[in-house]
């Protein structure tokens, strides 16, 4: 009796990538290269959300800070365009600022150059990036950002420090690869800069209203 053919069982067919046609956060999922500031622009989509940033191939995602925060970056801002303006510089807040293959998204940025039209700026246009501290990022905002702007060549670095509601300012310039202090002050005193421009501002001018008892957080 003739025996059947052997017949090799088919190879499974790969599964397809998935397809997206328009940005989407579900990219993370199953996006497993190392990222980069392109590609993060190009498969994630804009927000007005939580900061999206690229590190070292990885992305960050970081909600919203507190509204002490929020109230001291408007106000602060408003005051540093101005001056800002008169020096024939650009404040922006947390814009996109492309350094390598990182994207970094300060929370203040000081261009020597108008970012009209554009999604980003290349971080050799900043003049100044500032943070303000975050109690869940204090780590990321008083060492690793400095160290990450000076490492690029960022000629000035500005710190805010709310903590205990009581504000603080600290201006950093760009010394051999280093940032050295030249300008510090604390609620209830001046905090005076003269370069990259001409500011001066009682740090306790950055918060407002009295915080609420505990008890009443989350509440309407």
């Amino acid at each position: 009796m003739a025996q059947a053919a052997f017949a090799p069982e088919p190879e499974p067919e790969p599964e397809p990538e998935p397809q997206h046609t328009e940005p989407s956060f579900d990219v993370l999922r199953w996006h497993d290269e190392p990222w980069t500031a392109q590609l993060a622009l190009d498969l994630l989509p804009e927000t007005n959300g939580p900061k999206v940033e690229v590190l070292s191939g990885s992305v960050i995602v970081t909600p919203h800070a507190g509204y002490d925060h929020q109230d001291a970056e408007l106000d602060l801002a408003y005051l540093l365009k101005q001056a800002a303006r008169r020096a024939k510089l650009w404040l922006y807040l947390e814009t996109n600022i492309v350094s390598g293959q990182d994207l970094f998204i300060p929370d203040i940025v000081i261009l020597d150059a108008p970012g009209g039209g554009r999604t980003t700026m290349n971080i050799g246009h900043a003049v100044l990036l500032g943070e303000i501290v975050s109690p869940g990022n204090r780590r990321k905002d008083i060492i690793d950002r400095p160290r990450e702007y000076a490492a690029v060549g960022v000629p000035f670095f500005l710190r805010v420090d709310l903590r205990n509601r009581v504000p603080t300012i600290a201006l950093y310039e760009l010394t051999e690869g280093e940032y050295r202090p030249v300008a510090a002050a604390a609620a209830g005193t001046r905090f005076v800069m003269r370069e990259p421009f001409e500011f001066s501002i009682d740090p306790a001018d950055l918060l407002g209203e009295e915080a609420l008892p505990e008890a009443t957080d989350g509440e309407g």
